[in-house]
């Protein structure tokens, strides 16, 4: 036996404007759902940018460091010799 969707079942012995109420409230619930889901998203998509532009700046501190890092042995190695 299939299922059907909750909005597709419909008591027989409703009257129209009672159904159509009804429809009418899972319509609007099904609006604010989609509503709530954008904003979500848009969320979503400025924390990815933020995230992206903090791990830019986390690598460029990391390369300047390993490149101080690397210059610092190679001083050391110099005075050594």
């Amino acid at each position: 036996m299939p299922i059907t969707p909750n909005i597709y079942l419909v008591n027989k012995e409703e009257n129209p404007e009672a159904t159509l109420q009804t429809l009418e409230q899972k319509i609007d619930a099904l609006v604010q759902v989609c509503q709530r889901l954008h904003e979500e998203n848009q969320q979503l998509k400025h924390q990815q940018t933020d995230l992206v532009q903090q791990r830019s700046a986390l690598t460029d501190k990391t390369e300047k460091a390993r490149s101080r890092v690397e210059s610092m042995i190679s001083r050391l190695k110099l005075m050594e010799a």
